[in-house]
């Protein structure tokens, strides 16, 4: 597994961000990460017996290299210092919590990629929090419902990441749902010949996308959204108050996108995020392109050395078998 090696450049990136009384006692790589390494370092000496640091380092991410991909597409990887901080600062100034940046450094003098010294948020994931203490969780859970409506209520005619808009970039495109489906049908493509039950299907499949497409209708108008929030992007402070992490792909997009991820990965618990005014054409289309990417991305990451890898086929195989459901029902 990629490992922060430098200790010297570790410490030193923590004496800048907490002060040079500030002592590094112990590090643990935290799982989950496939596009930056997040590291959490233990101190003494400081105001934080831990911080949690990010490494945006070429080794870090698990996903092959891609090719000839647009930057300022949307659905483009999003990774990397910029896209983080343009996250933050829209989130923080929306008062939708995220970790406090303590360090954000680009200049390459201590590591040889962009780091970033956040605050730890150290009470765990919503996910676990559901398992142990389900009270609690709910009155997070309840919380972060209020601050995806603050997050859905942002419009723009413009889609694309925050950090493409900002610096006055068009997002590539010439539509939400067209890129949707675009990406779906490659999706397809790439599941077809590595899952024999998508081949076999792959024409009703395609099908099946193009006829979902015919039925939305334009739209202008579009929502801030995280992109990729599930109970494990969620954390809950000692407070009790969640706090969204793995920012970077935050951009204005249909919500009927968001929604439709939010659904997956919540479950029973969906309802409490759900909102009248979704357009249900959308949902139907976007539903069915989700369960594509969740077939060939995971297999796609597979493709390196990421090492989570038993959890990564089970979820190409679940999501294989609902969207061959959804070209039946």
């Amino acid at each position: 597994m990629p490992q922060f090696t430098d200790g010297e450049a570790l410490s030193g990136t923590v004496h800048e961000a907490l002060g040079a009384k500030a002592r590094l006692v112990g590090v643990d790589r935290l799982r989950g990460g496939s596009k930056k390494g997040v590291y959490r370092v233990h101190t003494s000496g400081s105001h934080a017996a831990s911080v949690i640091v990010y490494s945006w380092a070429a080794q870090e991410n698990f996903w092959p290299t891609a090719e000839a991909v647009d930057p300022a597409h949307p659905f483009a990887p999003a990774s990397g210092l910029v896209p983080f901080l343009a996250a933050q600062r829209r989130l923080d100034g929306l008062g939708v919590r995220v970790p406090r940046v303590l360090l954000a450094d680009d200049s390459r003098r201590r590591h040889p990629a962009d780091v970033a010294v956040v605050e730890d948020v150290a009470g765990g994931t919503l996910e676990a929090l559901q398992e142990r203490d389900p009270v609690r969780a709910s009155h997070a859970l309840s919380e972060l419902a209020a601050m995806l409506d603050v997050m859905h209520r942002q419009h723009s005619q413009r889609y694309g990441r925050v950090d493409v808009l900002e610096r006055g970039d068009k997002a590539s495109g010439d539509s939400c749902e067209r890129l949707v489906l675009e990406r779906a049908i490659k999706d397809l493509a790439e599941a077809a010949e590595r899952v024999p039950s998508i081949g076999s299907a792959a024409a009703s499949l395609h099908d099946r996308l193009q006829e979902l497409a015919t039925r939305v209708a334009p739209r202008t108008q579009h929502g801030l959204v995280h992109g990729e929030l599930g109970p494990d992007h969620v954390l809950v402070d000692d407070s009790g108050h969640p706090v969204l992490i793995d920012i970077e792909g935050l951009m204005f997009f249909d919500v009927e996108w968001e929604h439709v991820f939010l659904q997956l990965r919540f479950g029973d618990q969906y309802p409490v995020l759900s909102r009248p005014g979704l357009d249900p054409a959308r949902l139907d289309l976007y539903m069915l392109a989700m369960r594509l990417s969740l077939v060939a991305g995971p297999l796609r990451l597979l493709d390196g050395d990421f090492p989570h890898r038993a959890v990564m086929r089970e979820i190409a195989e679940h999501n294989a078998k609902e969207a061959l459901a959804l070209v039946v029902s």
